[in-house]
């Protein structure tokens, strides 16, 4: 059944059944939207579809002199041509859906891969690391947990040692997939990395790819280009830190004024 208000148009009909879907909204650090856009590219995945609403931003996305929906949707053939090959989807958007759009979001996602006869839907989160953690976070590695919203998925979980996420807070698109996910008795899974919520943390957003593809895909992704991408991000924040602090250090006292 459509979720009013929100409208998927197929723009090539392909066989799903078994498939598995990824949440590209934007994130905590963005960790879902560079995952799936990751994927995307490195599975040569074609867009199928378009998820529309009079709600979204009156937008086109332009690219390579093409214009392009806020919210696509991209697939490709069971990797390795195998019958029993994995097949992911993915759902990618640029624009951050308001609080009044997320629930109509996540349940005509989850209606459309219902009606796909899609086996799996999983969504990247950022979790927040506060202030006292960035430092340490930056020479360490990003920790991976892992929630699902049945006994299979969290069975899946158990099997592969991801970290269950015991207890806290997921907010936005992921936790209403989630309930949704339990209400339904439809596995989704929510993958939930230690990230920075001021920029896109491609860090995180690399030990998500290591454990898709250990847990669904079964081959080889190389996260290298991520974490080179990490790295250059965190060298940019680390001068500009600086820069910051000489600024404070040199800026004179402020005088008194009316206007403040």
């Amino acid at each position: 059944m459509p979720v009013e208000g929100i409208d998927v148009y197929e723009l090539k009909r392909m066989n799903l059944k078994g498939a598995t879907v990824i949440d590209g909204f934007p994130s905590v650090g963005l960790v879902s939207s560079i995952v799936s856009n990751y994927l995307i590219n490195a599975l040569h995945l074609e867009q199928i579809g378009i998820m529309d609403s009079i709600y979204f931003p009156t937008v086109a996305l332009v690219r390579d002199s093409k214009p392009m929906s806020p919210v696509r949707i991209y697939a490709g053939e069971k990797i390795g041509g195998k019958e029993d090959g994995d097949q992911i989807v993915a759902f990618i958007s640029e624009f951050q859906p308001p609080p009044n759009l997320v629930k109509l979001i996540a349940s005509a996602m989850l209606d459309w891969a219902q009606d796909q006869k899609c086996k799996m839907l999983v969504s990247p989160e950022g979790l927040i690391v506060d202030r006292r953690q960035q430092e340490k976070k930056e020479r360490e590695e990003a920790h991976v947990y892992g929630v699902g919203s049945t006994v299979e998925t969290n069975s899946l979980l158990e099997k592969h040692n991801i970290k269950k996420f015991e207890e806290g807070v997921v907010t936005g698109v992921a936790g209403v997939l989630l309930i949704e996910g339990t209400r339904r008795d439809f596995n989704v899974i929510s993958f939930l990395a230690e990230a920075h919520p001021d920029y896109p943390d491609a860090r995180a957003a690399a030990k998500v790819i290591e454990v898709i593809d250990k847990i669904l895909l079964h081959i080889h992704l190389d996260p290298r280009p991520l974490y080179e991408e990490a790295k250059k991000i965190e060298s940019q924040l680390k001068i500009i830190r600086e820069q910051t602090v000489r600024a404070k250090r040199s800026k004179p006292a402020t005088r008194l004024s009316m206007y403040g």
